[in-house]
């Protein structure tokens, strides 16, 4: 493809050499370029692809893209290389990836959904019915990648970056995938890895604290104002107005909007619900008609992500009757996820990872367990540090056990982090205790365990790994839970 035709659409571009000359790929990372290639050099937070220029001119590269012009004082600049200056190379590069792959996401029917909790139960949701109705649906998020039923591989974050993405959405096309729910994270709102993509419909699920850090979001409002970015993207916006922020985003989305909730005025309202141990029910308008409508999932926060699911269907067309059928189906990989096991013993995986999060998974199991609500839990290192302590007294104060733990610590010490747990967990009277090691810690928890009891591991959920110094190791809590019974007299 012509140089000139991937920078179709960037503004306020200078160039030195040739924009008419033919590229055969992009690549942001200078050990992936081939010749003919263009680079584009993006500042990261561990590192500035403006230092490894030399290197993909090495490699191949024909053309580069960058942003600080001092980084290329001091290199010899080759006469076949074009080089092109922008303000920002991660805009750029996002709509350099839609111009180069053919602008996919305007050849199907693109569903963002953000929110602090329940981006990926929701999308699983939105797939689910969709597919019941006979549409062919891609889904891009946390736990993996699909095309149907057929998997794309595990995801490394919530939303690819620009050029992965791009890539993933023409490989739907050439599957001809009608419809695409994904997982709009904040940071790829902020860091503009969804620039370019045309989304027809847009889902707010809630906002709470999270992800405030160096390499995350500066404060809350920096934070809510990301997430409002795909508001100004899409057609229609289906948005929570039990929300505390949803009424704001209502009033500043660019979009058509449309409402759910449970205890405000609504589009589409939830009433009589009903949450067992099992899952939830409801009442809804679907149609001109009240229907009941069950979850087995459990939880207040399900009649959420079921509201906005059924907002969605709703809005493609989908019948019904399809929607009260598909629901009762889904189960959603580490979401309220019960693990069978041959002492019956009633072992739930949660991704619970923030307060707000723990929070819900806590009082919903509360109200319906027999015996002790046991807790194993921990924070992640390297990320906002104030919801430590808050989730050490949440912890404390609902479930009857709480065992402290390790949960991915990455480059932190696990035993800073719990420190700093349990100066929230120390003002309450719940009983705890502290295990470092993770597995140690699940097995302490399902030993001290009856049958009345449920034990709740928190804050992996889907994940097959313990991240520790940037290595991520093997740490399938399905498979630790089974080893441990089976290894248990």
């Amino acid at each position: 493809m012509k140089l000139s035709d991937v920078l179709n659409g960037i503004n306020n571009l200078k160039a030195k050499g040739d924009v008419d000359i033919e590229i055969n790929g992009i690549e942001c990372d200078s050990r992936k370029v081939k010749q003919y290639d263009m680079f584009v050099a993006i500042k990261g937070y561990d590192a500035d692809g403006h230092d490894y220029i030399k290197e993909a001119i090495e490699n191949g590269a024909t053309a580069i893209m960058l942003e600080d012009v001092d980084k290329i004082k001091n290199i010899e600049l080759p006469q076949n290389v074009t080089f092109i200056v922008t303000t920002d190379t991660r805009y750029a590069l996002a709509i350099a990836a839609c111009n180069y792959y053919g602008n996919p996401s305007r050849k199907f029917k693109l569903i963002g959904v953000t929110g602090t909790k329940g981006k990926t139960t929701t999308t699983y949701m939105i797939k689910t019915l969709l597919e019941a109705q006979g549409k062919k649906v891609g889904l891009i998020g946390t736990i993996e990648n699909y095309i149907g039923e057929d998997s794309l591989g595990e995801s490394d974050r919530t939303t690819p970056e620009s050029l992965e993405l791009q890539r993933i959405f023409a490989k739907m096309v050439q599957e001809k995938v009608e419809y695409v729910v994904m997982e709009v994270s904040s940071q790829a709102l902020k860091l503009q890895r969804v620039a370019g993509c045309n989304f027809d419909v847009g889902v707010f699920t809630n906002f709470s604290k999270e992800h405030i850090s160096a390499k995350e979001h500066t404060d809350m409002e920096d934070y809510f104002k990301s997430k409002l970015k795909l508001f100004e993207m899409c057609q229609i916006g289906f948005i929570n107005i039990d929300d505390f922020r949803g009424s704001r985003v209502k009033k500043e989305a660019k979009c058509t909007v449309k409402t759910y909730g449970i205890d405000n005025g609504c589009d589409l309202l939830a009433k009589d619900i009903t949450i067992t141990n099992i899952g939830v029910d409801f009442k809804v308008k679907l149609g001109d008609r009240n229907e009941r409508v069950k979850v087995d999932i459990p939880g207040r926060f399900s009649v959420y992500n079921s509201l906005a699911a059924i907002s969605v269907a709703l809005y493609f067309g989908v019948s019904p009757e399809i929607i009260k059928t598909a629901l009762e189906k889904i189960k959603i990989p580490g979401r309220s996820e019960l693990v069978p096991n041959k002492k019956e013993l009633n072992i739930m995986i949660d991704y619970a990872h923030s307060p707000e999060s723990l929070e819900s998974i806590l009082q919903a199991v509360k109200t319906y367990t027999k015996g002790r609500v046991i807790v194993v839990f921990g924070c992640g290192g390297d990320r906002d540090t104030g919801k430590r302590p808050l989730m050490g007294e949440i912890a404390g104060r609902i479930a009857d056990y709480s065992i402290v733990t390790s949960d991915n610590p990455r480059t932190e010490e696990p035993e800073k982090i719990i420190k700093e747990i349990e100066v929230g967990i120390s003002k309450t009277k719940g009983k705890y205790e502290i295990i470092v090691d993770r597995k140690e810690a699940i097995a302490k928890a399902i030993k001290m365990a009856n049958k009345n009891d449920l034990v709740i591991l928190a804050g992996k959920g889907h994940e097959p790994y313990q991240e520790i110094n940037k290595v991520k190791h093997p740490f399938d809590e399905r498979k630790i839970v089974k080893d441990i019974i089976n290894n248990m007299k």
